[in-house]
């Protein structure tokens, strides 16, 4: 495809209205291939494959379906022992390099969305790349490794389950599920896919909004230092608003400039980004060299700001009441991996149909494709590190690293409303009384603040906190009564209470920690357990429910007690800025969601959306059983 013909092509795209999510969708080009399905799949529990040679790309004894880990079910393996190095293997053939539109001159890149968690790349035999991080992307160049004719692909990827220090979230170090923890996931966990991008092409970027001035400005990453000349281009629906370009030399540029549309007040917020009205705009940025395109990508973005002040939580300097739902991001076929993009889709929409405007990603880094569907329909989401569960210089360099990573991939998504870099002191536990661990949560504050200035952070989720925009608080309690006395008070004191021992018997806020009325949020509550069919023996919640209609009390009564101490527009004087129930669906034995684990809800949809917003008519009786 020439040049000309790829610019025509890429500019008639949409970032903003693709009908299916590409892995990255912030910057979007016409060649493009998707690498799931079937591949060539060996464990190496002896961990002899480099030494024998396997990266020579001989054949291998099993087979797998990609993306999916080796111990779901969806990947044809469905090994959930421990085996800590596994091998693939995928012939790249002459037919994979003419639909990604490979042609002479241009840069061959391969993509992966996240490999779980030591990954090393070979293509006939050389190395062309390695990344360590189990849930950022990276990408290598296969190009100078590529034969005339046949090239064999090999990924080996190494996770040992018994690494604590490692980033791993709610994979659990145990080989079967217990409590709150589930299956690993070991290997290629999201997409791979090819690329055929010019020599100077843009790398990456980023998108920020100035809605007091009126202006964007965007942050590209370039592949080259050489001279090219670049073109960047904002629309809506067809509706030219803004344009901007620049020369440069240097492999980083920002290009900044007014929107119209913005310049009237009595307008702007038309085009603005809110949960009830996600208005998207369109971008394209192209690169030329020589005075001839180089490189043309689609792209998107949401002008909206986030902020907090006077104890209220801000999206475009408006109050918003978060309404959140806690998500594991896990299904019982495919774990941590999604089913597909569609399922990614459906997942978010669920969470807006059931009444929520936020959702909290739990101890994951969701894929990017969910993060898109969040940008398209409205749903605010808090991002969240994976944890540690120990605290030493290798659980300190991994978190800084790939937290990094992920802030730097996130932070253009207009969705994303609050970072969450550690939550309830995992990793470091005895933050309280450790001045190394404390200065850690402080670290990965300020380094978040660095990277991202534009969105609050909480060091600490649920108790602990150290240097903090938000303060949270975790409460289980089941008793609908109790918890409409702790938080149906003056927001006076509630903050009294943030100064000492919190619900959970943790201390809130950490000696020293300066309160300048920072929102208060309930981040984590509910945890009801029920379960409509047959009850798994080790199902469990923080509470339990033992019919449909005392599971509809039960959360009824708890979720009317919390929003009647919420900040909700109606006069109350209450302090809580908003909350988040725990959870979304059932997950392996944790019986607690609002929905099965196969995503069907476990009460008519119109009473559990009743419930959510607190138009549903109160219980009779408030009070529930101690469970």
């Amino acid at each position: 495809m020439s040049h000309e013909s790829r610019e025509t092509a890429v500019e008639a795209l949409r970032a903003s209205r693709m009908d299916q999510a590409r892995p990255r969708p912030h910057l979007v080009r016409d060649s493009y291939l998707d690498l799931g399905g079937a591949w060539g799949f060996a464990h190496d529990d002896d961990n002899l494959g480099v030494r024998e040679g396997w990266q020579d790309g001989r054949p291998l004894a099993g087979a797998i379906t990609v993306p999916f880990p080796p111990e779901s079910a969806d990947s044809g393996v469905g090994e959930t022992g421990y085996h800590p190095v596994v091998w693939y293997r995928r012939e790249l053939d002459e037919g994979d390099l003419a639909r990604v539109g490979h042609a002479p001159g241009n840069r061959l890149i391969l993509h992966f969305g996240a490999v779980d968690y030591r990954a090393r790349v070979w293509l006939n035999g050389q190395a062309v790349g390695e990344h360590v991080g189990g849930h950022t992307p990276f990408a290598v160049d296969l190009t100078d490794a590529l034969g005339r004719e046949a090239n064999t692909l090999v990924v080996r990827a190494e996770d040992d389950p018994h690494d604590v220090s490692q980033p791993r979230g709610k994979q659990d170090w145990m080989r079967e599920p217990h409590t709150i923890w589930y299956h690993r996931t070991t290997g290629i966990w999201q997409p791979v896919w090819l690329e055929s991008v010019p020599a100077q092409h843009v790398t990456d970027l980023c998108w920020t909004a100035d809605l007091t001035a009126g202006t964007v400005s965007v942050e590209l990453d370039l592949s080259l230092r050489r001279a090219c000349r670049v073109h960047v281009t904002v629309a809506h629906d067809g509706v030219p608003l803004g344009a901007a370009q620049v020369s440069t030399s240097d492999t980083t540029t920002t290009l900044t400039f007014p929107l119209d549309g913005q310049r009237n007040g009595q307008a702007s917020e038309r085009l603005q980004w809110r949960p009830d009205s996600p208005t998207l705009l369109d971008a394209w940025v192209r690169v030329d060299v020589d005075g001839q395109p180089s490189d043309v990508v689609a792209t998107y973005l949401g002008l909206r700001t986030v902020g907090w002040d006077d104890g209220a939580f801000l999206v475009n300097n408006r109050p918003v009441t978060l309404r959140s739902v806690l998500s594991q991001g896990y299904w019982p076929g495919s774990h941590l991996a999604a089913p597909s993009g569609d399922a990614l889709r459906r997942e978010a929409e669920l969470i807006v149909e059931l009444g929520f405007n936020a959702v909290r990603v739990h101890q994951k880094i969701e894929d990017d494709r969910f993060l898109y569907w969040a940008d398209r329909l409205g749903l605010l989401v808090w991002a969240e590190m994976p944890a540690t569960y120990a605290f030493d210089q290798r659980a300190i360099r991994r978190t800084l690293t790939e937290w990094s990573a992920a802030v730097v991939r996130d932070r253009s998504h207009p969705s994303v409303v609050t970072w969450v870099p550690l939550n309830e002191s995992w990793g470091v536990q005895h933050i309280a009384s450790r001045p190394d661990q404390r200065a850690l949560a402080d670290a990965l504050y300020f380094l978040t603040k660095a990277l991202d200035p534009t969105r609050p952070v909480i060091s600490n989720d649920g108790w602990e906190q150290s240097t903090s925009d938000l303060w949270t608080l975790h409460d289980y309690e089941a008793d609908g009564a109790v918890l409409a006395a702790r938080y149906g008070i003056e927001e006076s004191a509630l903050r009294a209470m943030l100064g000492g021992i919190g619900p959970a018997g943790r201390v809130v806020r950490l000696p020293g920690t300066v309160d300048t009325r920072q929102p208060i949020m309930l981040t984590e509550f509910g945890g009801v357990s029920w379960s409509p069919g047959e009850v798994p023996r080790d199902a469990w919640g923080y509470s339990e429910a033992d019919s449909a209609d005392d599971f509809a009390r039960r959360i009824g009564a708890i979720f009317a007690a919390v929003q009647a101490g919420t900040r909700d527009g109606r006069g109350r004087s209450h302090g809580l800025a908003g909350w988040c129930w725990t959870q979304l669906t059932d997950t392996l034995q944790e019986s607690n969601g609002l929905l099965t684990h196969d995503r069907e809800p476990k009460l008519p949809m119109p009473v559990l959306r009743a419930i959510v917003q607190g138009t549903a008519q109160p219980p009779a009786d408030e009070t529930t059983a101690d469970a």
